[in-house]
């Protein structure tokens, strides 16, 4: 064999053998995914629960997976750099998982059209934008049964976050289901003006313990809504997580988020070429949303009425919004045995008959 030929024919082989370790070095290069959330994932609730789901959805994949995290993103344009820096940094799958990212998702979504975007709570969507939420309400009008049992004073206190529709149905089936049980019940609204800030929860908890209240639920982040409710020696609903630490009481169940399966399955979907942007909302019956246990702090009679409402709600046996129901105002909105479609619930922006309180402009 001449040299040169032997030549060319070493380094074709070379070439053959460094391009076959390339691939393979490239084949084992994880699939990046990157969250960013509103608060800090210590603060026990809403961004805990995402965080813990994102790591158990890292476990799942074995190393196929490599997510990253960005902490503490306000809403607004800080979303919007904080998004950006991840698509730079190689991710091709991004979570934004609190409803004030929506304008910066889009925006981020245009400049990146080959990274997909999932957006948490949201109802924008683009080609590579996807939305996903939970029916929250669900577990609200569970958790609203056994509030309605449990109050001695008839006032039950809610910490809302900020008045858009997700919190408006949060409130109004709670108090739908509270009044079913006890007609005598009062819900009494504090607006936050935050998803996670425990000096303001912890205002908007103690300004409800002044007025009264022996029941206390939140739809903001934190846990120092529980330890309030401790301090004053009333019950009170765990949200988003379980805060399990603060059993037997006052936490006495919680609303659980569960969104691992979700995380799993759209990640999956985005490796293997199968994602499409959707518009996602489940609730009790997929899974994505858990009654968290009910302590013996609770009678067995108002337990067990709580676990038969949560089964036919899984079932789509019981709807928690169905007539007769009335707007606030005292027009009718459901007939008898008519139940709210998807799109009402969506833009709810009215409390029903009976809360006293004004939605804030």
């Amino acid at each position: 064999m001449k040299r040169r030929t032997f030549l060319a024919q070493s380094a074709a082989a070379g070439t053959v053998l460094a391009s076959g370790l390339a691939t393979r070095a490239m084949a084992a290069d994880p699939f990046k995914v990157g969250y960013i959330y509103v608060g800090a994932v210590g603060d026990g609730g809403w961004n805990y629960q995402h965080d813990q789901a994102r790591l158990a959805m890292e476990k799942h994949f074995d190393g196929k997976v490599k997510t990253s995290i960005i902490e503490n993103v306000p809403e607004g344009a800080d979303a919007e750099r904080a998004l950006t820096q991840l698509a730079l940094a190689g991710n091709k799958l991004i979570y934004a998982t609190s409803f004030g990212f929506m304008d910066a998702v889009i925006a981020t979504a245009k400049k990146f059209p080959q990274v997909k975007f999932e957006h948490a709570t949201g109802y924008k969507l683009a080609p590579n934008v996807s939305t996903y939420s939970a029916r929250f309400y669900q577990g609200r009008y569970v958790i609203g049964t056994i509030a309605g049992r449990m109050t001695k004073t008839n006032k039950i206190g809610y910490i809302g976050a900020f008045p858009i529709p997700e919190v408006i149905r949060g409130i109004n089936a709670a108090y739908i289901a509270a009044k079913k049980v006890n007609p005598d019940v009062e819900m009494k609204i504090v607006w936050a003006y935050t998803w996670g800030d425990p000096g303001k929860e912890a205002d908007a908890a103690q300004a409800l313990i002044d007025a009264g209240v022996d029941v206390l639920m939140q739809h903001t982040d934190s846990t120092a809504p529980m330890a309030k409710a401790k301090a004053a020696g009333i019950v009170a609903f765990g949200q988003a997580s379980d805060m399990a630490q603060y059993k037997p009481t006052p936490r006495i169940s919680a609303i659980i988020d569960n969104w691992t399966p979700y995380y799993i399955d759209r990640t999956k979907a985005a490796m293997d070429g199968s994602w499409k942007s959707e518009a996602v909302w489940y609730g009790i019956g997929e899974g994505m949303v858990k009654i968290g246990e009910i302590t013996d702090a609770v009678p067995a009679d108002v337990k067990a009425e709580a676990l038969k409402i949560k089964d036919e709600i899984a079932k789509g046996t019981l709807k928690p919004f169905t007539g007769p129901l009335n707007k606030q105002d005292g027009s009718v909105w459901l007939k008898d045995g008519e139940s709210a479609d998807d799109g009402t619930l969506a833009g709810m922006n009215f409390y029903v008959e009976g809360i006293k309180s004004d939605i804030p402009k």
